[in-house]
């Protein structure tokens, strides 16, 4: 009777034992981090907008403009490091990390890639651009071309559908800004200023009155 105890005991025992350390190798793999951090490159400026990816994961993030980060790993995970023109890097995080909070800093190494020199043609062979040349139209001269160019319709056309700019708008403002200060006090509103005191104005008066132009019809 004493032996058919024992035997279930034992089981028992065995089970707990097995369950317990599957749920502390369970515990000890569902462990999670938070990593953060900010890339550098090979001058120790902040690198915008890197790819940060768990490897063998679906996990990720992305640098922000100042080159900081924050993921949640495990430990054992490996972070790796994408970024245009600098070179990949590979980040082990130890297995054996008992905190809840890292802090790293990433430097990537700057890396250049030469393209082959391209020249770029209009035509796209020398038959094409000799027979360009051949049907090329030189009977205008440059006064012939250029009034063709400025004709009044045409140029009329771009004026009314155009619009100024906001450099031609100031200078239009501060234009009239300058006529309002040059009139004012001179009892009239209107942007247009009063000759009455106006100089140039007056010398021409009093030469057409020499001249006798001013004469009473």
């Amino acid at each position: 009777m004493k032996k058919i105890l024992i035997i279930p005991l034992l089981f028992l025992l065995t089970l707990k034992g097995y369950s317990q350390t599957t749920t502390d190798n369970n515990q000890r793999n569902e462990k999670f981090i938070q990593v953060s951090g900010v890339v550098l490159d090979d001058s120790l400026q902040p690198i915008p907008f890197v790819s940060i990816m768990l490897k063998g994961t679906r996990s990720g993030t992305v640098s922000d403009y100042y080159g900081f980060f924050t993921i949640v790993a495990r430990p054992g995970d490996e972070m790796q490091f994408f970024s245009v023109n600098h070179k990949n890097k590979i980040y082990n995080l130890a297995d054996t990390l008992s905190g809840r909070h890292y802090s790293i800093i990433q430097i990537l190494t700057k890396d250049t890639i030469l393209l082959p020199t391209v020249n770029v043609f209009p035509w796209p062979s020398k038959e094409q651009f000799k027979r360009a040349i051949l049907n090329l139209d030189l009977t205008d001269t440059d006064i012939e071309r250029a009034a063709k160019n400025m004709d009044n319709e045409d140029v009329r056309a771009s004026i009314k559908g155009g619009t100024m700019d906001a450099a031609a708008n100031y200078r239009v403002r501060m234009q009239q800004q300058y006529t309002r200060l040059y009139s004012a006090g001179q009892g009239s509103n209107n942007l247009m200023s009063n000759n009455l005191l106006n100089p140039v104005a007056w010398a021409q008066f009093i030469d057409a009155w020499r001249k006798g132009k001013l004469k009473i019809k």
